[in-house]
């Protein structure tokens, strides 16, 4: 089982809840999969329409920039931590 951290600014979309434990394991694909089916509006923050990671969304699998370590098909072993971090942009 993985943990997927979820920031303040999207709480929102998970009642408020800020670890999710989600059964899926292997890839981070698998772990969004999940993710879309039970909590679909977090997925659509996290990935777009076509599957892939947004832009402005960065998601590290224990410490590691999934964008450097094969982005969805990042290995996500048992007991990982999986960080959601979106851009905030100011000005």
């Amino acid at each position: 089982m993985a943990t997927l951290l979820v920031p303040a600014a999207l709480r929102a979309e998970t009642a408020g809840v800020g670890r999710l434990d989600v059964g899926a394991a292997g890839t981070l694909r698998a772990v969004l999969d999940e993710v879309a089916i039970r909590w679909p509006r977090l997925a659509r923050r996290i990935r777009d329409e076509q599957g892939e990671l947004r832009r402005y969304v960065n998601v590290y699998v224990d410490g590691e920039d999934c964008r450097q370590t094969g982005g969805l098909d990042t290995a996500v072993p048992e007991r990982a931590e999986i960080q959601v971090i979106p851009s905030v942009a100011g000005g």
